[in-house]
């Protein structure tokens, strides 16, 4: 399959062509695969056909979904508070987010006092008062070494932990089973560091966003119940211009509008394995650069018959031996939700058409009437539902601190020869030229500007160009999350609890081509 010639045809003959592949090939031989980035509300239809047609699903994320599952654990809620709370806070904690200069958010919350938490001085983190340039999956040492200072300091807020708080004498227990010390030689942040950090945050109203880069671990649904659970210590989730916000969740409050069946069999989207299904259609994504163990995809892809659907052709469009192209966003009905405000949305009642491109909608209308399945509901009526609902903030009712955490820490087989992998969305240049394939490391590291090195992991091995960055920490190698040959060292694994990928378990060595 996956034939290298590709030949221009008609919209009408690809549909042809799909419909019959997907009546001719049994259902669960079939795997619908969508990652979740980038998705926007329309988008959900196709799942809603791929549904009700019996295919095999994929659960679980490469973005991260742990921060859901580790909400929904501590307060039963995944509702971000209103961004009203945000506005009023005096200190925001930017934890493990790539919060980019110009960017709705960063221009939101500029102007007030800040800490970043994060390995890599990240454009927030300059505008930081305080930056914690932390070791890589220590976050959750971090979050209890905070815990452990403000009980020091008298700081808890022991009328949140009697009204609300379940388990809070076993959540401090867990920070007190060692020397104050030694949190200082893990995580790499200096105790008179901590101390500014109090100093900073004493009194004051205090929201935390809690990103991407602590969720690509096997046990990050654990790191950031650790965080949360230390919000709520300092009775964050009630008081007055404070919070935690999950920046990884844009869809939280709202309904789905499109029919889902939940007896579909599904795998896990970090290992997936292609070869497997006779028919795999991928829908706006590009599990070639985004998927974890690239040979494993590379083999599977090139066993299967692949149908890409989506805006953009990509890395994937190689291995496709279908290619069907989505309607651009800008000329199409649908909608975009914000990952931190809930009335921060854009919607389009655009009708326009472009040439040889069929929308989310329509194609999924288009199959549910060639399969005759019941009517799909209304765009319009989709359209009016996001427009007019507001996402209603859950009040909390209890909180579940975490009571047992069980976290294998990478420093342990960390050693002078090797990296921990860390990962973001870009880095500078990143942004125009996303498919580079560039390692970014600190100059102290003794490599030198376009050095072409060999990096390897116990998962595989590839070759890269040096970018020298000081703004990396000395210790970590950092690619963009769609650098073409990142996943060559990444495990396929899922992490422990949320079905996700976990891209930066891992260590890697460096040596000179």
């Amino acid at each position: 399959m996956n034939s290298n010639k590709k030949e221009s045809i008609s919209l009408e003959e690809s549909l042809d062509i799909l419909v019959d592949k997907l009546k001719s090939t049994k259902n669960e031989n079939v795997l619908y695969y969508k990652s979740d980035e980038n998705s926007t509300q329309m988008q959900k239809a196709l799942l809603n056909f791929f549904s009700l047609y019996g295919s095999v699903l994929t659960r679980g994320s490469l973005r991260g979904n742990a921060s859901i599952l580790a909400l929904e654990e501590g307060r039963e809620s995944t509702t971000n508070p209103p961004v009203e709370k945000l506005l009023n806070s005096d200190v925001v904690i930017v934890w493990g987010a790539n919060i980019n200069k110009g960017s709705y958010l960063f221009d939101l919350i500029k102007n007030k006092k800040i800490v970043t938490i994060d390995p890599i001085k990240t454009d927030i983190a300059k505008q930081s008062n305080i930056h914690m340039q932390i070791n890589p999956k220590t976050d959750h040492e971090l979050a209890l070494l905070f815990t452990r200072f403000a009980h020091m300091q008298d700081l808890e807020d022991n009328e949140f932990i009697d009204e609300f708080g379940s388990g809070a004498d076993w959540f401090f227990d867990i920070s007190r089973n060692r020397p104050v010390v030694s949190y200082e030689a893990t995580t790499g942040i200096p105790l008179s560091q901590v101390n500014d950090f109090f100093d900073l945050i004493e009194n004051k109203s205090v929201a935390i966003l809690i990103g991407n880069g602590i969720q690509r671990y096997f046990e990050s649904v654990q790191i950031v119940r650790c965080i949360d659970s230390f919000a709520a210590y300092m009775g964050y989730h009630k008081k007055e211009g404070s919070g935690v916000w999950n920046l990884n969740n844009p869809s939280s409050g709202y309904k789905n509008p499109f029919e889902i069946k939940e007896k579909n069999k599904k795998v896990s989207i970090a290992n997936v394995d292609f070869s497997s299904y006779e028919l795999v259609f991928i829908h706006n994504s590009n599990p070639l650069v985004a998927a974890p163990n690239t040979k494993k995809v590379i083999e599977g892809l090139q066993k299967s018959f692949v149908v890409y659907f989506g805006e953009i052709l990509n890395e994937s469009c190689e291995y496709a031996d279908l290619i069907i192209q989505t309607t651009p966003f800008s000329d199409r009905k649908d909608i975009k939700l914000s990952y931190y405000e809930k009335e921060f949305k854009t919607i389009n009642e655009i009708s326009n058409k472009s040439a040889d491109t069929i929308s989310d909608y329509d194609l999924t209308d288009y199959l549910f009437k060639n399969f005759d399945f019941e009517k799909l509901k209304n765009e319009d009526e989709i359209i009016s539902y996001y427009k007019n609902t507001e996402v209603e903030y859950e009040e909390l009712e209890t909180f579940n601190f975490i009571e047992e955490v069980e976290i294998e820490p990478l420093y342990k087989e960390k050693n002078n020869n090797n990296f921990y992998l860390v990962t973001s969305k870009n880095k500078n240049d990143s942004i125009s030229n996303p498919r580079n394939n560039f390692v970014y490391l600190n100059s102290s590291t003794n490599f030198k500007e376009s050095d072409l090195v060999n990096i390897s992991s116990k998962y595989g091995s590839a070759e890269f160009i040096v970018k020298i960055d000081d703004d990396i920490k000395e210790n970590c190698a950092f690619f963009n999350l769609e650098n073409k040959n990142l996943n060559y060292l990444t495990s396929d694994l899922e992490d422990e609890s949320s079905f996700s990928a976990m891209y930066q378990e891992v260590l890697v060595e460096i040596e000179l081509s």
